[in-house]
């Protein structure tokens, strides 16, 4: 195990929670498409921004980042969104599809319908490439009270993550995703038989997860023409709104390579901040702050 590996496990099971008797959670929900909601929690200081927070893979508005950058972001004055993706979080009743690492509709349909607050719009992960995607299909005409997007270590190319999970090395990290997103097909199974019936939950790899399931059902060809459309790098030359992306050089799950791309250096609304350590979603540093990626993105928000 590397230091990657370290940083990836030890950032998610660090405690971390919001101060409920300064910042009380209020539950709420957002009809997003015919027949879909998603729910999120608010945290509010009576600030004047917004900052909507997105989860990844298989998580949810309580995993430790989105507490922890949650609670730094309201010592800061930050009214706080913490948005779940459709059916994640205990939500798979509330809509009749799955969801996958490119869907922006319902994250587009928040942002549109918190106008017209100046908002600041930051995910994680999978959250990421949803965020960075969705500035990027904005293209010329970004919503004017959105100031800025971060990303923080997005799987910008789906292709070229999907096999590095799919590595040896990697095999427990791919284990516990399959069995997730397995319980969460499951769960659709017995909600709508009628319409996941035909899906089998159990898969050997992550790519083979998405050839057999993920890409059917949302009518892509297969799993390599679903990581194409869906790969936030495919829009990077369109961000017309000001973006952060962060990432480690050892991620366990993302090529550093992913981001050799020339929209980095073409592209002047786009800014890589690049770390040598920090793991997958982690970035833990000896003292304060504790998590560095996550101070890093505050600093730039204020900044903007």
């Amino acid at each position: 195990m590397g230091q990657g590996d370290a940083q990836t496990i030890l950032g998610r099971y660090w405690p971390a929670s919001i101060d409920e008797a300064r910042f009380p959670t209020e539950a709420v929900r957002f009809a997003t498409e015919p027949g879909v909601t998603v729910t999120g929690k608010w945290n509010r200081t009576g600030g004047e921004v917004v900052l909507v927070l997105v989860h990844g893979l298989t998580a949810c508005t309580d995993a430790r980042y989105m507490l922890s950058l949650a609670q730094s972001a309201l010592e800061q004055g930050y009214d706080v969104l913490r948005l779940n993706v459709r059916n994640c979080g205990g939500t798979e009743a509330l809509c009749p599809t799955l969801y996958h690492s490119g869907i922006t509709a319902d994250l587009r349909s928040v942002v549109d319908q918190l106008a017209p607050r100046r908002l600041v719009l930051l995910g994680f992960s999978m959250g990421g490439n949803q965020a960075v995607k969705l500035a990027g299909d904005w293209g010329d005409a970004p919503p004017p009270h959105v100031r800025g997007v971060c990303g923080v270590s997005v799987p910008a190319r789906l292709d070229d993550c999907s096999r590095r999970i799919g590595e040896f090395r990697n095999r427990v990290y791919e284990i516990r995703f399959l069995r997730q997103l397995a319980a969460t097909l499951r769960v659709k199974q017995q909600l709508m038989p009628d319409l996941f019936a035909g899906l089998e939950p159990r898969h050997p790899t992550i790519w083979e997860f998405d050839d057999k399931v993920t890409a059917p059902a949302f009518g892509f060809a297969d799993a390599a023409d679903y990581y194409q459309h869906a790969s936030a790098a495919r829009v990077l030359e369109n961000i017309r709104v000001p973006t952060l992306m962060i990432q480690a050089e050892d991620d366990p799950f993302i090529p550093f390579s992913t981001y050799q791309d020339p929209a980095f250096d073409s592209n002047p609304n786009l800014t890589l901040l690049e770390s040598r350590r920090g793991g997958h979603v982690a970035f833990l540093g000896r003292g304060a702050p504790r998590f560095w990626a996550e101070q890093q993105a505050l600093n730039w928000f204020g900044a903007l």
